[in-house]
């Protein structure tokens, strides 16, 4: 991998300026770390590669059912994204990637891409969870409600336990 120092100060100049919380892990390679709502933090890779920079972010892992119901979500919800979309890895984990062309790396960019990054990840998160793991969901509710524990943040889900 060729990468040209000028990505790696233009990324970092980026990432400062918007305030976010990252580290860069050798040339070509940023972590960032998205806070959010619904999903406490979302961890990006930025991976500048000879032609683009690679954008990759973890959502979820492999759902324990539903899995029609979470990759047609999936799929519907791609039409809608800028710039990544959801993606499977082998283990059938749900991931967000992208690829932005070297040309058209800007601080603005990369502001848009991470956005999305964060509206998708954050936003969509109790979606996959509800879809793909009610039954471990109410599970959990029973337990902690038969054991005295805190439901509070399950709350979220209250309408699985009718």
């Amino acid at each position: 991998m060729t990468t040209h120092p000028g990505a790696d100060t233009l990324i970092a100049d980026a990432l400062a300026d918007m305030e976010v919380d990252h580290a860069h892990r050798g040339e070509g390679q940023f972590i960032v770390t998205l806070p959010g709502t619904s999903r406490l933090q979302t961890h990006c890779w930025l991976l500048v590669r000879d032609q683009t920079m690679a954008v990759q972010a973890f959502v979820c892992r492999q759902p324990d059912e539903n899995h029609v119901g979470v990759y047609k979500f999936m799929l519907m919800r791609n039409a809608r994204l800028y710039g990544v979309h959801y993606s499977l890895d082998r283990v059938g984990d749900i991931h967000l990637v992208g690829r932005i062309p070297r040309h058209a790396i800007t601080a603005d960019e990369i502001d848009r891409v991470l956005g999305s990054v964060l509206e998708a990840a954050d936003g969509d998160f109790n979606t996959f969870l509800e879809l793909g793991f009610a039954s471990s969901i109410r599970r959990e509710y029973a337990w902690r409600s038969q054991n005295g524990e805190s439901t509070a943040n399950l709350k979220a889900f209250e309408h699985l336990f009718a």
